[in-house]
Parts: structure tokens; C-alpha cells; sequence
């Protein structure tokens, strides 16, 4: 899972304004939204002007996911079609509560789907939402999790982290991204750093969006740190050196080195190497 996704923002459909302005992000993942971020009477309109965007290009190596309305909902099936044709990577379905829901929107596309895990009964369906095999992605939708579980907002999240680990350890199990939930105050610059290194020693891929003032941040955050490169390296040439002469494990830093390390350590390399490589674009 080399590809990076430390930032993946969320565009409203309807701006053409903002689908423009994307294309010049310097952003993992653009997750074009029909839902939430589009009024009522504006959802017909805005999947016409979506696909418009998509199909002129310009978004680079970039991952496009579209965010569909739900498929209860009025728009979300010929959302769903619609985004079948449209110039995207994947189809982020809201509210997922179990595999029931998967297999109908995979009935409608044959794109990689990914799942907003935002409901109780979808965080406690998570292993058999991440093992559908259309499954590519999974993306906490924090702000409706917290609502329907009446908890109260707290800076270290705690009332949350069953939830956030039960959603990440379905998803490294089934081997798809996990994608940590919003932060609602987008100035808060400090409260949103913490945030995001809080998911980034969970173990998240990285995290969703709501402005572009938060991109650099979440880049950095996500992204191995220059320390980490430097580690992964020092770990690879010992081990290969203690390899060479006949032993299993070797020392760095006054640490033990084993195979797994040396796994860690060449992804720690490969997702440097991407996030240089997209960078470069």
C-alpha cells in the first residue's frame, strides 16, 4: 500500500469554482461529494457538473472517489450510475451499515467502492464491510458516529477510540485503507496537528478534509518523518549485514532488528518514495 493517502479533501460537486481550484491541491485524495456538501435542490445539477470536471482532466495522479447520496435516498441511485461513468477511481457510500448495503451499490458499478463507517451498526459490521471484495477504502465519518452515539466532544477523542480501532483493524485485516474522520475547527492549527498525529499513531492512512488550509498539515503528519527514513535505512543495510554473516536478527541503535522491522522498514521507504514521486508531478 505504497500509494499515499495522508490528505483526502472533501470538494462539493455543485462549485465548479472549487472542482477547479482542486486541480492545483497538492492532495492525496479529492473526494468529490454529492452528499452533505450539496444542497437538495441543487443534487441533479451538481452530478451533471461533477462529471463534467472529471471528464476534462487536469487532477493528476491524484485518487477521484465520489461520494454518492445515500441509496435509501431519492439521489442515490442515479448518483450511483452516474458515477459508473464518471472519470473517477472509486464510490464513497455514506452511512454503510453492513454488507447488505455493498452488494447493492455494487449491483449498480463495477468501480472499487470505498465506505463511510459512520453509523454503530456499520463499526460493528466493519470486518464484513472491509472484507467485501469490492471493498478498496474505508472512511470514518466521526461527526455522525459521535452524534448517534451521544457522546460529548473531547480533544483526546477518547469516547470514540473503540470505534476507531474497530474500523482500523477491520480494514488492516482485509488489507484496504482506513482514513481517519474530520476536524471541524479548520483554524485551530495545533488542535488539528494533535489530531492528526493521535490517528497517525493509530495506524491510519491518513486523514479526511474539510479545507485546503488543512492539506500541508496532514501531508506532513501522515508522511514518514525524515528520522523514520533515515531508521528504515540503517535497519535494512544491519539486517542485510547480519544476513550475510549468518544471523537472524541484528542491532541498531541498541535494538533488536528481526525480519518484520525490515518489513515495516521497506514500506516506510516505498511510501516515501511515492509521496516524493506525486509531489514531483
Amino acid at each position: 500500500m505504497s500509494r499515499p493517502y495522508r490528505s483526502a479533501l472533501y470538494i462539493p460537486g455543485s462549485k465548479v469554482r472549487a472542482l477547479d481550484k482542486a486541480r492545483g491541491l497538492p492532495v492525496d485524495v479529492i473526494l468529490f461529494d454529492l452528499e452533505d456538501a450539496v444542497a437538495p435542490d441543487e443534487k441533479i445539477t451538481a452530478r451533471d457538473t461533477l462529471a463534467e470536471e472529471l471528464g476534462k482532466g487536469g487532477y493528476g495522479n491524484r485518487l477521484r472517489v465520489v461520494r454518492i447520496n445515500g441509496l435509501d435516498t431519492q439521489w442515490g441511485e442515479a448518483d450511483a450510475r452516474a458515477a459508473d461513468a464518471m472519470a473517477c477511481d472509486a464510490v464513497l457510500l455514506p452511512k454503510v451499515n453492513g454488507v447488505a448495503d455493498v452488494d447493492a451499490l455494487a449491483r449498480l458499478t463495477g468501480k472499487p467502492i470505498w465506505a463511510m463507517m459512520e453509523t454503530p451498526l456499520g463499526v460493528l459490521n466493519a470486518a464484513e464491510i472491509a472484507a467485501h471484495p469490492q471493498i478498496e477504502g474505508v472512511v470514518l465519518g466521526t461527526n455522525d458516529l459521535a452524534k448517534d452515539l451521544n457522546t460529548r466532544h473531547r480533544a483526546d477523542r477518547e469516547p470514540l477510540i473503540t470505534s476507531l480501532q474497530l474500523c482500523l483493524l477491520a480494514a488492516r485485516a482485509h488489507g484496504v485503507v482506513a482514513v481517519d474522520g474530520v476536524y471541524n475547527a479548520f483554524k485551530d492549527e495545533e488542535g488539528f496537528k494533535v489530531e492528526c498525529e493521535q490517528g497517525r499513531d493509530m495506524g491510519f492512512d491518513g486523514k479526511t478534509l474539510i479545507h485546503p488550509a488543512q492539506v500541508a498539515a496532514a501531508n506532513a503528519a501522515f508522511a514518514p518523518t525524515a528520522a523514520e527514513i533515515d531508521l528504515a535505512e540503517r535497519q535494512i543495510a544491519a539486517f542485510a549485514e547480519a544476513e550475510a554473516a549468518g544471523k537472524g536478527v541484528a542491532v541498531v541503535d541498541g535494538k533488536i532488528v528481526e525480519n518484520l522491522h525490515i518489513v515495516t522498514a521497506r514500506a516506510t521507504l516505498a511510501k516515501a518514495k511515492a509521496i516524493a514521486a506525486l509531489e514531483a508531478e
